[in-house]
């Protein structure tokens, strides 16, 4: 049964952000898509981080008649010399930055393992890994924009079911000991994600910069496009798969809300969730702006210190 949406409210939606200027990875296709959409509509100036430079250009084509405007610039997550060659780039053209948006995600749903260039699992080395090293090399510039904002995208499948809750693996965040699993490995992801933005919090408190993580909702994208499973199966499952999952915009909001709304800030550190038939949790599936995650080791302080302490090593800072 589908549930309602939430929606940014018309002050969020009519804000005038002009002059502002907001990094969303992933943003040229599905809910990075939107999104960008939406910040250029209000003016924004929105810096498109895009594994592929001339998919980014192509649809950014649809925003010069928009109000705001946009930049696409090279970032692979699955490499983090290409991250940090990006924050060197835009630090070198940019003075401020109000937003960033760690949108851009990778399920690989293969029964062997995939790695990034630097011997990452795939899904936790572009969703947390890449986005740590970015946001992580960002804040001196986010602090100097305060009030600015951090989000990073969770999933509802963070919260696993009652009697199987997902958590990180600190000693074995890469699958170099255990036996691989695809969903797990792309739910461990999604919890380090909410764990991080977590500790972000605790420690940017009285820097005016707010972190959040979000469910977007199960967006009708091309996620999971670059898969021969996915690819076959998505037509034969389409009416099933509608009823399921959101529509690309109604998966922004949750971004947007996050990004740009003045209820937000009053939440720094907490999961915001679109509503979603695909929680197994009933008390979540109506989502919330935010909604407490029914998962114990996402909300488990001393464990996120540690798995970012883990990560600054892991990536080299």
């Amino acid at each position: 049964m589908a549930r309602k949406k939430l929606w940014i409210d018309n002050t969020t939606k009519n804000k005038n952000l002009k002059g502002k200027t907001f990094i969303v990875t992933g943003a040229n296709s599905g809910v990075g898509l939107e999104t960008t959409r939406q910040l250029i509509k209000q003016g924004a100036h929105v810096v498109m981080a895009c594994r592929r430079v001339e998919a980014g250009e192509k649809v950014a084509e649809a925003f010069k008649s928009l109000r705001g405007s946009y930049e696409v610039m090279k970032l692979d997550l699955a490499d983090l010399e290409s991250v940090r060659g990006f924050v060197k780039k835009f630090l070198g053209k940019y003075n401020t930055l109000y937003g960033l948006d760690c949108n851009a995600g990778m399920v690989s749903m293969g029964r062997e393992v995939t790695r990034t260039k630097d011997g990452f699992e795939m899904s936790i080395g572009v969703s947390y890994f890449g986005h740590f090293l970015l946001t992580e090399s960002l804040l001196d510039i986010l602090k100097k924009s305060a009030p600015s904002r951090i989000v990073l995208l969770s999933s509802c499948v963070h919260a696993g079911r009652p009697d199987n809750r997902p958590y990180v693996h600190l000693d074995d965040l890469n699958y170099k000991k255990r036996v691989y699993n695809a969903m797990h490995a792309y739910s461990e992801a999604k919890v380090a994600n909410v764990l991080y933005a977590l500790e972000l919090s605790r420690r940017l408190e009285g820097t005016n910069v707010s972190a959040f993580s979000v469910h977007p909702g199960w967006a009708r994208s091309n996620f999971g496009k670059e898969n021969t499973f996915m690819r076959i199966i998505s037509p034969i499952m389409a009416p099933f798969i509608r009823s399921m999952t959101d529509s690309n915009e109604e998966s922004a909001q949750t971004s947007l809300n996050c990004l740009i709304s003045d209820e937000a800030v009053k939440h720094s550190g907490s999961y915001f969730s679109q509503s979603s038939v695909l929680y197994r949790d009933k008390a979540c599936k109506d989502g919330g702006w935010p909604l407490t995650s029914p998962n114990p080791h996402a909300k488990d302080i001393k464990v996120a210190k540690d798995l970012v302490n883990k990560t600054y090593k892991i990536v080299g800072l």
